[in-house]
């Protein structure tokens, strides 16, 4: 989203080659003892919290509606009885200012070029486009398309599509996902199979306009992308929300568009290239970008909507390393009032999604004070918008109340699952840090296996609010239980989240039901505090592994606050 926290991701991975010597390949080398005592979860409490926060009175958890008060509100309320204190300078609060673009009025999209007839692309069938500049009118007229490849300027592997290049005035044509994404291994320069940073179409557009382009397209590609045109389409129509800017976005690219891969094939061909072929030699380091000998025009008009919600920011002091900060996030905000079922409801109340993260939270809090204090402050941190594209949780990234070079890690929590106890943990994104050492740990103690991420290829590691502090530096765990359930197997596991998937999520199906087991939920917590609370008592600086996309500002952050 176009609150640009990858400015910042951008300079540290330059800076960061020259820090990285300052910086022990060992700084964490050992994982801490784990805690001494768990206090049991407060199960009543998480019920209690999800009930009252999926409850139609709460109209779904829309962001900026008239429901947020009373969501922030039942939060604070929380915090407090847990024995918190306001994080934020005396507030509880952390206003996020918004941005609401809706777009319309679309012109076709124009290809043209010396001895080609014009070619005219239609807005949803053949194309999508939006603006992240906060202006009533977007407008490219006559800018030159190059095919950068797969868009990656990646200062630590060597490899930069864009080398060479001068984009102003210019469009780039990008493929989705990274160079290496058929691999079946992780072994290729960007984790093969597995999909970095580099590969997120979002990356694609931020590259784009540090680069000083006019306008960046995507070609989608249903498997390289992991998602078909009809998402694309459904999710770039309507209102687009951003937070707000000093100059309004001013410095991102015009315009960004994705297009249907058959209408990138043709328009390749009129410029006498082959799409892959061009594909084959971009998966190659040192591939050179390809002038295309086309310019391409588009222009659209944009309502404005500016407005303010909150995340919610509460803090329990350390006892003997105060200035030292661990984090748990989870996202309070849902659809609001979304389209109705068969029933006639409109709420969608995001029971699971994300009503259980924040419980999850409430009673972390609750068990933290029970432990007494540990040696580093702990924030618990409800933010807003994410299901607007983790807004609140960029926002407290780029502004953060405790300084990020000096948060150790973190846990997110996003969709806990009634559906009772588990024999697994399922960790997104794989084996990136040196949390994992400590995740280790604590799977023995509970004795729990690890289970492989089953699509890696898709990159969920970089659609949550945990990626918005991983960008900046920040380590963090994105773990839960995974689909092995002690009642019924890796079977009843698997159909009971695609029994979610297909009949609850982001729908107004999802709602609490006292009938739920909370069981596994309970098991999740106590895993979430074991990881937590052993940060929070540990000594050590978790880093990122050499060579993941994050090390080099991790590196940076450390060497500048001192931690050597």
């Amino acid at each position: 989203m176009p609150y640009r926290v990858d400015r910042a991701f951008r300079a540290a991975l330059v800076a960061g080659a020259a820090c990285a010597a300052l910086i022990s390949s060992a700084t964490f080398a050992a994982a801490p003892a784990a805690p001494a005592k768990v206090p049991p979860v407060n199960v009543p409490l998480m019920r209690q919290v999800i009930k009252t926060l999926s409850s139609d009175e709460f109209e779904g958890r829309a962001p900026s509606t008239a429901a947020e008060p009373k969501v922030l509100d039942e939060i604070v309320a929380r915090f407090k009885a847990a024995g918190l204190k306001p994080g934020n300078k005396g507030s509880w609060l952390q206003d996020v200012p918004t941005v609401e673009i809706t777009a319309s009025q679309f012109s076709p999209m124009v290809v043209k070029g010396k001895g080609i007839a014009p070619m005219s692309f239609t807005i949803g069938k053949d194309f999508v486009a939006g603006s992240y500049r906060f202006v009533p009118q977007t407008k490219v007229a006559d800018s030159e398309l190059v095919f950068v490849g797969y868009g990656i300027n990646a200062p630590e592997l060597g490899w930069n599509d864009y080398a060479g290049l001068d984009m102003k005035g210019k469009t780039a044509v990008i493929l989705v996902n990274d160079p290496d994404y058929e691999m079946q291994g992780e072994d290729g320069p960007f984790k093969g199979r597995r999909m970095t940073y580099y590969g997120r179409w979002t990356y694609k557009f931020e590259e784009a306009a540090r680069q000083g382009a006019t306008a960046a397209i995507v070609i989608h590609d249903t498997y390289p992308a992991a998602y078909g045109w009809n998402v694309v389409q459904s999710s770039w129509t309507g209102a687009q929300y951003f937070v707000q800017s000093a100059n309004d976005g001013m410095d991102q690219t015009v315009a960004n568009a994705w297009v249907q891969k058959s209408v990138a094939e043709a328009i390749l061909k009129a410029a006498g290239q082959d799409l892959t072929t061009l594909t084959a030699a971009a998966k190659q380091k040192g591939f050179k970008a390809v002038p295309l000998g086309l310019t391409m025009d588009l222009s659209f008009d944009n309502a404005i909507r500016k407005a303010t919600s909150h995340n919610v920011v509460g803090l329990l002091p350390g006892k003997t390393r105060a200035h030292e900060y661990v984090l748990y996030s989870a996202h309070w905000d849902h659809l609001g009032r979304c389209e109705a079922d068969k029933t006639g409801d409109d709420i969608c109340n995001g029971a699971v999604d994300n009503a259980t993260g924040v419980g999850a939270l409430a009673a972390l809090a609750d068990m933290n004070r029970r432990a007494g204090p540990a040696a580093r402050s702990q924030v618990f941190l409800a933010v807003t918008l994410e299901e607007s594209g983790t807004l609140g949780s960029e926002y407290y990234a780029a502004n953060p109340v405790f300084p990020l070079a000096r948060t150790v890690g973190g846990v997110n929590m996003d969709g806990l699952s009634p559906t009772g106890r588990a024999r697994d943990v399922t960790v997104t994104g794989g084996d990136k840090s040196e949390l994992t050492t400590l995740l280790r740990r604590v799977e023995e103690d509970m004795n729990l296996s690890e289970t492989p991420e089953s699509h890696p290829e898709r990159g969920y590691y970089y659609r949550s609010d945990h990626f918005s502090f991983a960008k900046l530096g920040v380590p963090m765990f994105d773990v839960g239980l995974g689909e092995d359930l002690e009642k019924g197997g890796r079977a009843a596991g698997e159909a009971a989240s695609e029994d979610y998937t297909v009949n609850r999520y982001h729908q107004p199906s999802d709602e609490y039901s006292d009938s739920w087991d909370m069981s596994g939920m309970a098991q999740e917590v106590e895993l979430f505090y074991r990881l937590g609370r052993g940060l929070a008592d540990g000594k050590d600086w978790p880093n990122w592994h050499p060579g993941d996309e994050f090390r080099a500002i991790r590196d940076k952050s450390l060497a500048d606050a001192g931690k050597k």
